[in-house]
Order: C-alpha cells, then structure tokens, then sequence
C-alpha cells in the first residue's frame, strides 16, 4: 500500500525562514526601526538609505525589482499572502502583532507588511538616454507624492525612464514607493549630474525636448508631434515651473490648452496628459 501523502494541490510554504518576534527590541527587525528616519538617504541625518515597501502590492514589485531584499516584517497573513512571490527566495520574514510592528516602525501601518531592501547600483544619465526612446525629465518637483505618482503614470503609459534634474526629490522615499504603487522600483531614472548643463545629452542621442509650460506662446499639445521619434518632455516644480534657461534650453515649449480660469494643472496630471500624447494613443 501506498503512504499517503499531501495531493498534489496541497500548498506548500514557500518561505523557509519565518521567524516570530515578540520582543520589540528585538536586534532582528532593526531594519524596519522608527521608519522616520530610516528610509532617508544615506547623507541625511539618521539616514540608511533603505529601500522600503509598504503593502502586498508593493513588496510583490519590490521581490521582482533589481533592490537586493534584505528582510520582511508582517503580521502573519500578510506574510502568508506573499507566499508565491517568496518562493526561493532567501531572506527571512519576521511575523509580528500589530501592537509589536507599530512600536517597531514607529507608527500604525494598516497595510500590514513591509520589506526593505538595499539600493541598486545607480543608472546614469547617457546610458538611461541610450536605451530609450520616451523620457520623462523632471525638475524641481519636490513632493515626494507628485513624484511617486509621476512615476506611476509613466509606468501606466509607456514611458521608458525618468531623468531628474536639480531640486527633485529622492524617488526611493518611502513616500514616493508608495503613491507609486512601487512603480518606482520598475521605471529606470538616472539624475542630471549638470543641471540643466547636462540637456545637450539628449541631443547627442537624437532626442526632441518639449518644455512644458502654461505660456500662450507655446505650441499646443495636440500639434506639437510628441507621438514621433525620439522624444524627452520636461516638467518643472509644482510652483513656479520649469526655469526660463530651462525652457530656452529645449526645443520647443509646449502648453495643454485649458480653461483660463484655471492656470496650471498639478504637475502629475500634467505629465499624464503629456505621457499618454507621447504614446501616440486616440
């Protein structure tokens, strides 16, 4: 006879180091400790520079990202939830209460699992340029949500990396990973060494630039051909815009034509906009 054994629809655990902590000065979780400051970059006080995840959602695209994962923390069905995307994968999950994860991270976390991860080695700017074709080049935009949800959209449409120039936020703030739904993790983006010295690069690659600018001077966006060749669009700050050098700089200024009663569209809505005219869509 037969042993009998778990049919084959049985589910298996897929992650093979799960751990429960209890103790919330537990060295283990030291990673995940007063996310305040701990997912700031490494020059900023208090910073380590963590890549960090917050939700299903967003831990899935951060286990199929480039950042080395370096550990998770969850309550246990959470954790559970991952366990397809964690199979194989080597690094521990810690399993916590709800009271023990909110004194560990320093606030309440409904989304109920975090990972952390280190950065990748960073992209720059030529070889970004080099391998795409539709570019998003962001100035000034400082708002770490702006940010994120500017990344989302050029997930959504089609858009092959972000470059950012000067004054922009760090697209690795949790924040950012955050409102981006982790496309963050998923759309390459390089910074501008030489801001905006660095422009003439996509020139070199056969680039067109569009400035977008709310000027009445400015070709609308529906003329402006955005949908052909090479294409880099640059949004400035969500205040005052993009710079007057900045805009001299590319070659055409482009406006999307609205109401006069309104004067500027929030700096994510705009780059949606622009984003799905470069994509060619009706």
């Amino acid at each position: 006879m037969l042993p009998v054994g778990p049919g084959p629809n049985a589910k298996m655990r897929a992650v093979a180091r799960v751990h429960q902590v209890t103790d919330v000065d537990d060295p283990r979780v030291d990673d995940f400790r007063d996310l305040a400051t701990a997912d700031r970059r490494p020059d900023r006080p208090g910073g380590r520079g963590l890549v960090i995840a917050e939700g299903v959602v967003v831990v899935e695209r951060l286990l199929a990202s480039p950042y080395p994962v370096r550990a998770l923390l969850g309550v246990r069905r959470r954790i559970d939830a991952l366990d397809e995307q964690l199979a194989g994968v080597d690094v521990p999950a810690y399993a916590v209460e709800p009271d023990v994860m909110s004194a560990v991270v320093g606030f309440h976390l409904n989304r109920g699992v975090l990972a952390v991860a280190d950065r990748a080695p960073a992209t720059t700017a030529e070889d970004l340029i080099a391998r795409s074709r539709r570019l998003a080049v962001l100035e000034g935009v400082g708002d770490h949500e702006n940010l994120g949800a500017l990344f989302r959209n050029a997930a959504a449409l089609g858009i092959d990396g972000v470059l950012l120039g000067a004054g922009c936020a760090d697209p690795l703030y949790r924040r950012s990973i955050r409102v981006s739904m982790g496309h963050v993790l998923r759309v390459p983006f390089a910074t501008f060494d030489d801001w905006p010295g660095g422009l003439p690069l996509l020139a070199e690659h056969g680039f067109r630039t569009a400035a977008l600018t709310p000027r009445a001077t400015a070709a609308p966006l529906a003329e402006a051909g955005l949908d052909r060749g090479k294409v880099a669009v640059l949004l400035g700050s969500e205040g005052p815009g993009l710079a007057e050098d900045t805009i001299s700089a590319a070659d055409l200024p482009v406006r999307i034509p609205m109401s006069p009663e309104v004067d500027s569209l929030n700096v994510a809505t705009a780059g949606a906009i622009v984003f799905h005219a470069m994509s060619g869509a009706r």
